[in-house]
């Protein structure tokens, strides 16, 4: 592996750029970012090498893009377009349906592998980035049979020395679960923050009174809007659909409490309570402070 071309130097393809160097010190990394300061910041800090130019993408052996969904609908065909035969280009976008689609009859499709590392923290920019942030993760891979071969095992063996787990998936599939277990709880965390800070209008209050509890629960709310905005926008359907489904359990939970059930606040808590048998094994994301 030579020269890489990582598009988005923050957290994400920060800590992919870290996760190469470590692996492979020959790598020579490049990067593009629409922010200049975060391009600066990432050369400065040794994340990449040089900031890129178009003549880049054609020399490159691989190309990693970490740039919001609504901007890689459009981007994408343009790097395929660009990028050498023996290139994959490899995404890390939350939604998969509406890509996948951009790029169905393209010349190049079989240069594209389609993914979505499921790693990440509430934190955003080249500092954020840190390596180890993929180990132990889950890495879904939409429609593996229309990446060649062999640029399907340049990338997989590389996710393979980053500690990754492999799940194949379709992009309908992927969007309907990530909507659940990923865009609702942010969805939660933003309304709830949201709630708090109309409510409890004195600033120190929320200071001095916020636990643990609550710091964690609204962690994901200090994530990046230009980031999720868009992801919300094109799995829009999905997300309705789990916004109905949580609602519905909102409003009985609210009922049950103006009856005064708590008998049965007890028993739906208890039998939720599962979900710890269903995430023993995942690993704690790395805290940054």
């Amino acid at each position: 592996m030579n020269k890489v071309v990582i598009i988005g130097v923050g957290l994400i393809g920060g800590s992919f750029a870290k996760g190469i160097k470590r692996l492979h010190p020959e790598a020579f990394i490049i990067g593009f970012d629409k922010n200049e300061e975060h391009l600066t910041e990432a050369l400065d800090i040794g994340l990449i090498n040089e900031k890129g130019s178009s003549e880049n993408l054609k020399e490159a052996d691989m190309v990693f893009v970490t740039i919001p969904v609504d901007v890689l609908v459009t981007e994408l065909p343009k790097i395929l377009d660009v990028i050498n035969d023996d290139c994959v280009v490899i995404d890390a976008g939350s939604t998969k349906s509406l890509l996948c689609q951009s790029v169905t009859n393209h010349k190049k499709r079989r240069n594209y592998l389609s993914c979505h590392p499921i790693a990440g923290t509430e934190f955003s920019g080249p500092s954020a980035a840190f390596d180890g942030l993929y180990e132990g993760k889950t890495n879904i891979i939409c429609e593996v049979e229309k990446t060649a071969f062999k640029l399907q095992e340049k990338a997989l063996d590389l996710f393979r020395e980053l500690g990754m787990r492999i799940r194949y998936m379709n992009p309908e599939a992927h969007d309907k679960h990530i909507a659940y277990v990923s865009h609702l709880s942010h969805i939660s965390s933003f309304m709830l923050g949201k709630t708090v800070i109309e409510e409890e209008q004195n600033e120190r209050d929320i200071f001095d009174m916020a636990g643990s509890g609550f710091e964690s629960t609204v962690r994901l709310a200090k994530s990046s809007p230009e980031m999720w905005t868009p992801i919300f926008e094109q799995n829009k359907e999905n997300v309705v659909k789990s916004l109905e489904e949580y609602i519905k359990n909102l409003e009985s939970f609210k009922a049950m409490m103006e009856k005064g059930d708590f008998e049965g606040i007890y028993d739906q808590m208890n039998n939720t309570n599962r979900i710890k048998q269903i995430l023993k094994g995942i690993p704690i994301t790395k805290t940054l402070n």
